[in-house]
Protein backbone atom coordinates (compact mmCIF):
# COMPACT_ATOMS: atom_id res chain seq x y z
CA UNK A 1 0.00 0.00 0.00
CA UNK A 2 3.06 2.28 1.05
CA UNK A 3 4.84 1.72 -2.36
CA UNK A 4 1.35 2.74 -4.42
CA UNK A 5 1.08 5.89 -2.67
CA UNK A 6 4.86 7.03 -3.64
CA UNK A 7 4.19 5.90 -7.16
CA UNK A 8 1.16 8.27 -6.74
CA UNK A 9 3.41 10.78 -5.37
CA UNK A 10 6.17 10.60 -7.27
CA UNK A 11 3.69 10.97 -10.51
CA UNK A 12 1.66 14.06 -9.20
CA UNK A 13 5.34 15.69 -8.94
CA UNK A 14 6.48 14.93 -12.69
CA UNK A 15 2.77 16.43 -14.03
CA UNK A 16 3.21 19.10 -11.45
CA UNK A 17 6.86 19.97 -13.04
CA UNK A 18 5.74 19.17 -16.44
CA UNK A 19 2.89 22.17 -15.54
CA UNK A 20 5.85 24.76 -14.39
CA UNK A 21 7.90 23.78 -17.59
CA UNK A 22 5.33 24.32 -19.65
CA UNK A 23 3.79 27.32 -18.29
CA UNK A 24 6.96 29.65 -17.25
CA UNK A 25 8.50 30.21 -20.70
CA UNK A 26 9.64 33.90 -19.43
CA UNK A 27 13.39 33.17 -18.06
CA UNK A 28 15.73 30.84 -18.84
CA UNK A 29 16.93 29.74 -15.09
CA UNK A 30 13.39 29.61 -14.36
CA UNK A 31 12.81 26.77 -16.98
CA UNK A 32 16.55 25.00 -15.76
CA UNK A 33 15.06 24.88 -12.24
CA UNK A 34 11.47 23.30 -13.28
CA UNK A 35 14.05 20.71 -15.67
CA UNK A 36 15.96 19.72 -12.81
CA UNK A 37 12.33 19.44 -10.79
CA UNK A 38 11.18 16.88 -13.60
CA UNK A 39 14.77 15.07 -13.38
CA UNK A 40 14.27 14.54 -9.84
CA UNK A 41 10.62 12.77 -9.94
CA UNK A 42 12.07 10.84 -12.64
CA UNK A 43 14.54 9.64 -10.58
CA UNK A 44 12.43 9.06 -7.61
CA UNK A 45 9.71 7.47 -9.83
CA UNK A 46 12.71 5.30 -10.60
CA UNK A 47 14.22 4.53 -7.47
CA UNK A 48 10.68 3.37 -6.68
CA UNK A 49 10.39 1.25 -9.25
CA UNK A 50 13.50 -0.75 -8.88
CA UNK A 51 13.35 -1.01 -5.25
CA UNK A 52 9.78 -2.56 -5.92
CA UNK A 53 10.94 -5.21 -7.63
CA UNK A 54 13.82 -6.19 -5.84
CA UNK A 55 16.75 -4.78 -8.97
CA UNK A 56 20.45 -3.48 -7.83
CA UNK A 57 20.46 0.82 -7.98
CA UNK A 58 23.48 0.84 -10.69
CA UNK A 59 21.04 2.28 -13.27
CA UNK A 60 19.65 5.35 -10.99
CA UNK A 61 23.25 6.02 -10.43
CA UNK A 62 23.86 6.20 -13.93
CA UNK A 63 21.15 8.35 -14.31
CA UNK A 64 22.05 10.53 -11.50
CA UNK A 65 25.72 10.94 -13.78
CA UNK A 66 23.56 11.74 -16.75
CA UNK A 67 20.85 14.48 -14.57
CA UNK A 68 24.23 16.02 -13.35
CA UNK A 69 26.32 16.52 -16.88
CA UNK A 70 22.47 17.92 -18.22
CA UNK A 71 22.19 20.79 -15.11
CA UNK A 72 25.73 21.06 -16.09
CA UNK A 73 25.10 21.81 -19.87
CA UNK A 74 22.19 24.01 -18.65
CA UNK A 75 24.07 26.14 -16.64
CA UNK A 76 26.33 26.78 -19.09
CA UNK A 77 24.06 27.66 -21.51
CA UNK A 78 22.73 30.45 -19.22
CA UNK A 79 25.95 31.78 -18.46
CA UNK A 80 27.15 32.19 -22.12
CA UNK A 81 23.85 33.63 -22.75
CA UNK A 82 23.74 36.30 -20.17
CA UNK A 83 27.78 37.18 -21.66
CA UNK A 84 26.53 37.51 -24.79
CA UNK A 85 22.71 39.22 -24.79
CA UNK A 86 22.71 40.95 -21.18
CA UNK A 87 19.68 38.46 -19.50
CA UNK A 88 18.38 35.12 -19.64
CA UNK A 89 14.88 36.64 -21.04
CA UNK A 90 13.63 34.45 -23.92
CA UNK A 91 11.77 37.62 -25.87
CA UNK A 92 15.22 39.31 -26.40
CA UNK A 93 17.14 35.83 -27.29
CA UNK A 94 16.83 35.00 -31.36
CA UNK A 95 18.50 32.24 -32.60
CA UNK A 96 19.00 33.09 -35.60
CA UNK A 97 21.04 36.02 -34.57
CA UNK A 98 25.07 35.08 -34.53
Amino acid sequence: MLMIFNWILSSVLFIMGVFTFVSNRKHLLSMLLSLEYIVLSLFLLLFIYLNMLNFEFFFSMMFLTFSVCEGALGLSILVSMIRTHGNDYFQSFNILQC
